[in-house]
C-alpha cells in the first residue's frame, strides 16, 4: 500500500504499450478504406497576398483527379471562431502567411494528387508583410486583417493589436520607491513549433446525405466533430470522428488545419479521402508557438524581498486573434507574494500562420523574462537565490498577481525540495553555471463525461472521451481499480468516438488525470453504489446496511457477519438475472483542477571561444498533487525539460525578408537529440488538490514553464553576461560577450 492507496502510486505496465512497440496501433495515418482517394493542398508561397484568380482546369483534366476544392466549397456566412478557423483552413480573398491553404486536390493516387496541386494557377498580387511582433505595432506597419479588433483593445493602437488584457493589484510606483535596487530589462524569445513525431493525418468521408466520418489524429475529436460540422455546413450530429493513436502533440494538435478539407474533397468526390502533411507544411502551416517582446521591471530590498514588480508582454500569435498573452501577464508572476504588481498584454497579428498551444501556453516566455530579472536582482544584491524565493514565494490564501486567492498549493515545498537536493551545492567546473527558476500554471477541468462497464466475467470497461497522450488509459485503470478494488490487469479503458460518449473537451490544460479521472472515479462509484444494491436484494436487507470492501459487497451494522461477502465477479456473474447490466457513469464540468507549481535546477557550460553551449545537469522538482503512476509523471517532467533545452539553445523559426520560412524541416529546424540532452533528474513532491478525490495536480504542463529561464539563468551565469533573447544560439552568445568587451 501507498500513502493509504492500493494501485494508485504504483508503476503498472502500460497497457498500450505492445501495441506500440510491435506497430499494431493505428495512427493518423493508418486509416484506409475502400476507393479512398489521397489529397494535396496549393499553399501560398507568398507571405501576404491578394489573390486575383484560381484556374482549376489543368488538375482537373488531369487523369486520376477526382475533386478540386477552394474556398468557395465551405459553408457561408460564418462568424466569430468559426469564421476565424475557416479563414485558416482555406484562404478566402488573401493569403495571410507563407503557407497559407488556397486550394486541395483529390486523386486516385497520392502522387497524381500532388502533380495536380501543381497544375492549379493562382494569379497573385503580393502585399506587404510583417514577421515581427514589435514592427506589427509600428505605426508604419501593414494592416494584416482590418476589423479584428475585440472591444478590449484601447484606442489609438494599430489594428494589428487585436486583444489587450491588463491586470494586477497595489501601486508598483510606491512599491519601486521603496525598493533598494530596481532591475529593468527587455526580452524577446522566437516561436518554437512542438515537433511532434507524427505529422497531422485524417482519413474524411461525407455523403451526399450530409453523413459523414472521420478517422484522424488529434487531441480533441470532439472540438474536430463540432468545427468541421460548421465548416462544410452540416449538423454536428450527422459527423462521427474517432481518434487514432496519436504521435505527439503537445498542444499542437487542439486545432483543426486539414480534416475540413478532407471532408469537402470526399463530398464532391463521393468517395473517403486520405490527407497527410508533409513535414514542410507541418512547419509552414501548423501552429507554433508564439514569439513575443517583453519588458519587465522588478524592485528588491538589500534583505531579498520584492517590493515591485511589472511586465508588459506583447505575442504575435500569426494572421489570427488567439496569442496567449493573457496567460503570459497571468503567469509571470504567479509565483509570487507581490503587494504591488502590474501586466499588461497585447495580442498582435502578423504574417506567420496561426499559433497553437505549446505545452503551457505563454508561461515558459513569461518565467524566461521574470526570472532572468530576479537571478540579476540576486547576483547584483548578492543573496541566494532559492532563499529569495522562499521568502518571496505565492503559499495558501496569497492574493495572485492576477487576482483570486490561492489554495492549498505547493510552491514552497517544491523549493525546501530543490534546496535539499544534491544538486543544489554539487560543485561546478570552470565555465560553469547554475540556474535556478520557478514557473506556474493554472490547469483546467472542462467538459468531461466516462462511463464504466462490467462484463460477466468481472472485468471492467472505460470508456473516456479524452485521448490519451501521455499514460492516461492506465491512470484511468489504476483510479477504477482502487475504488473497484480489483486487479489494474481487469480492467480495459478505450477512446470512445463522438457517437459513443456525451461531450469532452480537449486533451489539453493538464486537465485528463484530472478530470477524466474524477469522472472515472466517480463513474466507478455509481457503479459500486449499483453493486451493493445488488448484494442487498439478495440478502433481503437494506442498500444502505452494505458496504464494499477490498472488491466485495459486505453487509455492515447489525448485518454484519450474518451473510458472506460478495465479490464483484460473483455479482456480475449474475447481472442478468437479478436487474440486468451494471454501468456507472459520470459527466460534469469539473471546476477544482488545482494550480501547479515546478523549481527547476540547470548547470550550463558556454565555451567563450565559440559560443557553444551545454546542458551537464538538471533537476526538475513539482507538486504533482498526487502521482497516480509516477513514472508518467517522471517522464512528463523529463519532456518538459528536454523541449525546453531545446527552445532555449537551439529552436526558432527564421523568417526571410519575403516573410517566407526559411527552415521548414528538421534538418534546419534542430531539436534536441539524446547526446544534446543530460541525464534528467526528478523529484516528485506531493501536495493534494483539494479539488480531487485523490488529490491530483496536472503535470504536463507547468514543467515546461521554469526550463527557459532556469537554462537561460545558467548559461548567463556561466558567460558572464546576461542573455535576454532566445534562443541562446552560439552567435547570440559571441555577440553579447563582445558587446560587454566593448563597453
Amino acid at each position: 500500500m501507498t500513502n493509504g492507496f492500493k494501485v494508485v502510486g504504483t508503476r503498472p505496465k502500460r497497457p498500450d504499450g505492445v501495441d506500440k512497440v510491435t506497430g499494431r496501433a493505428k495512427f493518423g495515418a493508418d486509416a484506409a478504406a475502400p476507393g479512398m482517394l489521397h489529397a494535396s493542398i496549393v499553399r501560398s508561397p507568398h507571405a501576404h497576398a491578394k489573390i486575383l484568380k484560381i484556374d482549376t482546369s489543368k488538375a482537373e483534366a488531369l487523369k486520376g483527379v477526382k475533386a478540386v476544392v477552394t474556398r468557395a466549397d465551405f459553408a457561408e456566412g460564418l462568424t466569430g471562431e468559426n469564421w476565424n478557423i475557416l479563414e485558416n483552413v482555406m484562404a478566402g480573398d488573401t493569403a495571410l502567411y507563407d503557407g497559407h491553404a488556397v486550394a486541395a486536390v483529390a486523386a486516385t493516387t497520392a502522387l497524381a494528387a500532388r502533380d495536380a496541386a501543381k497544375l492549379i494557377e493562382v494569379e497573385y498580387e503580393p502585399l506587404p508583410h510583417v514577421t515581427d511582433v514589435d514592427k506589427a505595432m509600428a505605426a508604419d506597419a501593414p494592416v494584416i486583417r482590418a476589423g479584428a479588433a475585440d472591444k478590449s483593445v484601447p484606442e489609438g493602437m494599430h489594428p494589428n493589436v487585436v486583444r489587450y488584457h491588463e491586470s494586477g493589484h497595489g501601486d508598483v510606483d510606491k512599491g519601486f520607491a521603496e525598493a533598494d535596487l530596481v532591475i529593468e530589462e527587455s526580452f524577446k524569445t522566437e516561436a518554437t513549433h512542438q515537433g511532434y513525431i507524427e505529422p497531422h493525418a485524417c482519413l474524411a468521408q461525407l455523403g451526399p446525405d450530409g453523413k459523414g466520418e472521420v478517422w484522424c489524429c488529434t487531441q480533441g475529436h470532439f472540438n474536430v466533430q463540432k468545427v468541421c460540422a460548421a465548416l462544410v455546413g452540416t449538423e454536428t450530429s450527422q459527423l462521427r470522428v474517432t481518434p487514432s493513436e496519436i504521435g505527439g502533440g503537445f498542444g499542437g494538435k487542439t486545432v483543426v488545419f486539414i480534416e475540413p478539407v478532407a471532408l469537402a474533397l470526399s463530398r464532391k468526390a463521393n468517395r473517403p479521402v486520405k490527407l497527410v502533411m508533409s513535414r514542410s507544411e507541418v512547419f509552414r502551416a501548423t501552429g507554433p508557438t508564439a514569439s513575443t517582446s517583453m519588458d519587465i521591471k522588478i524592485g528588491m530590498t538589500r534583505e531579498g524581498k520584492i517590493t515591485a514588480a511589472q511586465g508588459v508582454f506583447r505575442l504575435q500569435g500569426g494572421a489570427f486573434p488567439g496569442a496567449p498573452m493573457e496567460f503570459t501577464a497571468m503567469c509571470a508572476f504567479a509565483p509570487y507574494a507581490l503587494e504591488n504588481v502590474h501586466q499588461i498584454g497585447y495580442d498582435v497579428m502578423s504574417n506567420r500562420p496561426k499559433q497553437a498551444a505549446y505545452r503551457a501556453p505563454g508561461s515558459p516566455m513569461a518565467a524566461f523574462a521574470v526570472e532572468s530579472v530576479i537571478d540579476e536582482l540576486c547576483n547584483k544584491l548578492d543573496l541566494d537565490p532559492i532563499e529569495v524565493r522562499l521568502k518571496n514565494a505565492s503559499k495558501e490564501g496569497t492574493k495572485a498577481s492576477y487576482g483570486p486567492k490561492f489554495e492549498r498549493i505547493g510552491l514552497v515545498e517544491t523549493l525546501e525540495a530543490a534546496r535539499a537536493h544534491p544538486h543544489l551545492t554539487a560543485p561546478l567546473a570552470e565555465g560553469q553555471g547554475r540556474g535556478i527558476s520557478c514557473g506556474f500554471w493554472f490547469n483546467h477541468g472542462g467538459e468531461t463525461a466516462v462511463s464504466l462497464a462490467l462484463s460477466e466475467d468481472g472485468t471492467v470497461a472505460i470508456s473516456v472521451g479524452t485521448p490519451d497522450i501521455g499514460g492516461s488509459r492506465a491512470s484511468m485503470g489504476q483510479m477504477a481499480a482502487e475504488e473497484l478494488g480489483i486487479p489494474y490487469e481487469n480492467i480495459r479503458t478505450t477512446v470512445a468516438d463522438t457517437a459513443t460518449l456525451g461531450y469532452n473537451e480537449i486533451s489539453h490544460g493538464s486537465r485528463v488525470t484530472y478530470a477524466s479521472g474524477l469522472a472515472t472515479i466517480k463513474a466507478a462509484r455509481d457503479a459500486v453504489k449499483k453493486l451493493c444494491a445488488r448484494a442487498a436484494a439478495k440478502w433481503g436487507i437494506d442498500e444502505e446496511a452494505v458496504v464494499w470492501e477490498d472488491g466485495c459487497a459486505k453487509p455492515s451494522g447489525p448485518n454484519a457477519g450474518e451473510f458472506e461477502p460478495l465479490p464483484l465477479a460473483k455479482i456480475a456473474r449474475s447481472m442478468g438475472r437479478t436487474g440486468g447490466p451494471i454501468v456507472g457513469h459520470y459527466e460534469a464540468t469539473p471546476e477544482g483542477a488545482g494550480v501547479s507549481f515546478a523549481t527547476h535546477i540547470v548547470d550550463a557550460e558556454v565555451d567563450k571561444e565559440t559560443g557553444q553551449t551545454k546542458v551537464v545537469r538538471y533537476t526538475v522538482v513539482q507538486d504533482a498533487g498526487k502521482a497516480i503512476h509516477p513514472t508518467y509523471v517522471e517522464g512528463q517532467f523529463q519532456g518538459g525539460a528536454a523541449q525546453g533545452i531545446g527552445w532555449a539553445l537551439n529552436e526558432e523559426y527564421i523568417y526571410g525578408e519575403d516573410g517566407r520560412l526559411q527552415n521548414s524541416g528538421f534538418l534546419d529546424y534542430r531539436i534536441p537529440v539524446a547526446s544534446d540532452l543530460p541525464m534528467i533528474d526528478t523529484v516528485i513532491v506531493e501536495v493534494p488538490n483539494p479539488g480531487h478525490p485523490y488529490g491530483v495536480r496536472g503535470v504536463g504542463e507547468t514543467s515546461i514553464c521554469p526550463p527557459l529561464a532556469a537554462i537561460a539563468n545558467a548559461v548567463s551565469n556561466a558567460a558572464g553576461v546576461r542573455l535576454t533573447e532566445l534562443p541562446m544560439s552560439p552567435p547570440r552568445i559571441l555577440k553579447a560577450l563582445n558587446d560587454q568587451a566593448n563597453g
